[in-house]
């Protein structure tokens, strides 16, 4: 049995109980911080309607808020890597709380996006896949590490999906400024969860040791995949970022109830714990970069169908079903291969910076689509977008060189 596995006590299946605890309260956390995020599309319409406010508004705080979390998560992702990640996650559920209830009492607009777009999105970067996914990187061993990011992943997807219903009843009963006042409540009370996030050295190479932080992001930066990966994960986030964000709005318009939007939306929660578990155990035996696109050529054809067929409640909920089951599993799939190629040692700072990607996409996401449909009165053109976009994700993943870089000791010793 492993190293870890004696350390700790192996349970009957050989799966040692100090590695279940982390995955769980990772998967907790993640869920309660993606949640919030995935369910910011039901508050479009109250809070506009509220406030006075136009859908670009709002989509520029969203926006705002996916970008902002982009840029924060290398620096994150550096400070996870030299402090822990424990600290890096406390801090963020912090901060989602106090933003949550800026949001809340934002009396104009500015305040609003300050809340919203600024201070969440900072409060993502250390609550969300990154940090979480940094941390458990390095606690599990190498043979571990697909299992784990994937039961997390599924743990947070349930979140997610609990989160719909949650919300839904919470802005119904206590309007949405109570809801978001609330929900910075829920942040708060997880976070006795990330001191158990504590980083551990089991998942480490031993070829890492001797390797800087500035070292490892040069090397990084000279390898061809890694923008490749970033390119291609900016349209992973161009489209759940518009969808996540629009589609409620979008379906009514369509003649489609509020409710139907809300049941999309669980949909789409529901099915991705089951498509963010299997894509990343199927990651770990099968080449990650294939499955990522294939991944954003099934995604192509579930839009296209969605948007070009007759809509009704039965199609809308299909391709719920089929997007969410391909929601989130791209990110396991991507950290895995970053893990893969540079190893785990500053695997938080490398993946926040090709996140930066997913987030660039995001911010356009959200912000064409309260744009564009303020300025030609539908969404159609953001649909061509997104359909385009996977198109160059999945012919830019196909090319990576996902073997692990090689390194000279002696460069090492130098670096």
């Amino acid at each position: 049995m492993a190293q870890a596995d004696r350390n700790s006590g192996g349970t009957r299946a050989g799966w040692p109980r100090s590695l279940w605890i982390p995955v769980i309260a990772g998967g907790l956390i993640m869920g309660m911080a993606l949640g919030v995020r995935h369910v910011q599309g039901l508050f479009l319409l109250p809070v506009t309607f509220d406030r006075g406010w136009s859908r670009e508004t709002f989509g520029f705080a969203m926006a705002l808020q996916n970008l902002v979390w982009g840029l924060a998560q290398p620096f994150t992702g550096m400070l996870a890597d030299k402090f822990g990640s424990a600290k890096v996650i406390a801090v963020g559920l912090v901060a989602y709380a106090l933003g949550l209830v800026s949001m809340a009492h934002a009396a104009n607009a500015t305040n609003f996006v300050l809340g919203a777009g600024i201070t969440i999105g900072i409060a993502l970067s250390g609550t969300a896949f990154g940090a979480i996914y940094g941390a458990l990187s390095r606690i599990m061993p190498s043979e571990r590490r697909s299992w784990a990011l994937g039961l997390a992943g599924a743990i947070g997807g349930l979140g997610q999906f609990a989160m719909v219903p949650a919300a839904q009843g919470l802005i119904g009963g206590w309007s949405w400024t109570g809801a978001l006042v609330i929900l910075a409540g829920g942040m708060m009370l997880l976070l006795p969860l990330a001191f158990l996030m504590r980083d551990q050295s089991a998942g480490a190479d031993a070829s890492d040791a001797g390797l800087s932080m500035s070292a490892a992001i040069a090397e990084a930066f000279r390898h061809r995949g890694f923008w490749l990966l970033n390119l291609g994960f900016l349209a992973c986030g161009f489209q759940l970022a518009f969808i996540a964000t629009h589609l409620p709005a979008y379906l009514f318009d369509r003649g489609l109830s509020a409710a139907q939007g809300v049941a999309a939306l669980a949909i789409i929660a529901l099915t991705n714990v089951a498509g963010t578990y299997l894509l990343s155990v199927w990651g770990g035996v099968m080449r990650r970069k294939y499955l990522l696109a294939v991944l954003y050529l099934v995604r192509i054809i579930a839009m296209a169908l969605f948007v070009f067929m007759p809509l009704s409640v039965v199609s809308t909920y299909l391709f719920a079903a089929v997007m969410g089951f391909l929601w989130l599993g791209t990110v396991p799939l991507t950290n895995g291969i970053v893990s893969q190629v540079f190893g785990v040692r500053y695997i938080t700072t490398l993946f926040g910076f090709v996140f930066f990607g997913h987030q660039l996409g995001s911010f356009f996401g959200v912000w064409l689509g309260g744009y564009l449909f303020v300025t030609t009165g539908s969404y159609q053109a953001v649909w061509l977008i997104a359909m385009a976009v996977g198109l160059l994700a999945a012919l830019v993943h196909w090319p990576i060189d996902d073997r692990a870089v090689a390194r000279l000791p002696i460069a090492r010793a130098s670096a």
